[in-house]
């Protein structure tokens, strides 16, 4: 019996791995397989095409597992809807994750562990993460010359014992050496304000030239605007010129003039990441460990580490009046 079959002989040969099948092809056709032509078209050496038709294979690259792999159930419950927890920022999880679950790898392998893991990422872009605002223009002032002060308020806290209190945080910073002292309070009255600078002051060991503050009550009777220089309120006027500073208020709805101080405000943020982890009484405590990383860590924007930079600024400040 005769039979005409029509075989389709074509073969496209795409990378060198191809190769050791196309030979097995043209060994069936009693073909010869022109090696140069290869070689011209996939611009490799002949003595590699060689050695691909005679079967070599390339060393298959490892699927190296990541030494955050183990925290991945830990991060899908802290980023789930069910979670108390919330996170802002990366970096925020990324110390929680130090601080409570011993991870040592830098930020920046965490950062690309979470970009690669589209549920984790997509936590970080629906709307948890703060706008930033508009950038300025920044500027250092000289040492000793200006404090910024600024309240991280009303910050809603469950607490690890189901109480819902509401927080504030006293924030005061040195621009120059961007030394930082935060206070956890109840309220924002005048008494608790003048309480946390007057500490504030002495564990600094002076008293800068001015302080810019926003056009708080407790502060300002008037806000200041692009018009008018607004009104200082009488006990505070009368308590700066206790300590012999000039009160800076901002412009009213321009919180970048006091920028530094600002950028804490994102920081504190850290503090949603312990909801119902921590009892009432256990947050000074917490706000006293980040307050303290911070000016013990070198500053991304100045290279200094703040507690060793205030050293040198002491010398800039005016003295206590006691």
């Amino acid at each position: 019996m005769k039979l005409s079959l029509d075989i389709n002989t074509d073969f496209e040969v795409t990378t060198l791995t191809d190769l050791p099948k196309l030979k097995i092809v043209m060994e069936n056709l009693n073909m010869k397989i022109n090696k140069s032509e290869i070689a011209r078209h996939m611009d490799v050496d002949r003595r590699t095409v060689d050695k691909y038709l005679n079967g070599f294979e390339p060393t298959k690259k490892r699927n190296r597992q990541s030494i955050i792999d183990k925290y991945y159930p830990i991060i899908e419950k802290l980023l789930s809807d069910t979670s108390e927890q919330k996170f802002y920022y990366k970096r925020i999880l990324w110390q929680y994750l130090k601080d409570k679950h011993g991870l040592t790898c830098a930020y920046s392998t965490f950062r690309a562990y979470i970009l690669k893991h589209d549920e984790f990422n997509r936590y970080f872009m629906k709307g948890y993460q703060r706008m930033s605002p508009k950038g300025t223009t920044r500027f250092e002032t000289k040492a000793g010359h200006q404090a910024q002060f600024d309240w991280k308020e009303g910050i809603n806290f469950k607490t690890k014992d189901n109480q819902i209190v509401s927080l504030n945080i006293g924030v005061l910073l040195l621009p120059y050496s961007r030394f930082v002292i935060m206070q956890v309070t109840m309220n924002k009255s005048s008494d608790v304000l003048f309480n946390l600078l007057t500490q504030a002051f002495e564990l600094m060991g002076g008293v800068p030239n001015e302080l810019v503050t926003d056009n708080m009550k407790t502060v300002m009777d008037q806000p200041r605007t692009e018009r008018t220089n607004g009104q200082i309120n009488r006990r505070f006027k009368q308590f700066a010129d206790d300590f012999n500073f000039k009160v800076k208020p901002c412009i009213a709805g321009r919180p970048r003039t006091k920028g530094k101080v600002e950028s804490i405000m994102k920081i504190l943020d850290e503090i949603h990441a312990y909801q119902g982890e921590l009892y009432l009484e256990e947050i000074p405590k917490f706000i006293s460990n980040l307050n303290e990383r911070l000016n013990y860590s070198v500053h991304t924007s100045t290279g200094k580490i703040p507690i060793i930079a205030l050293e040198k600024e002491k010398s800039f400040l005016q003295p206590l009046r006691m």
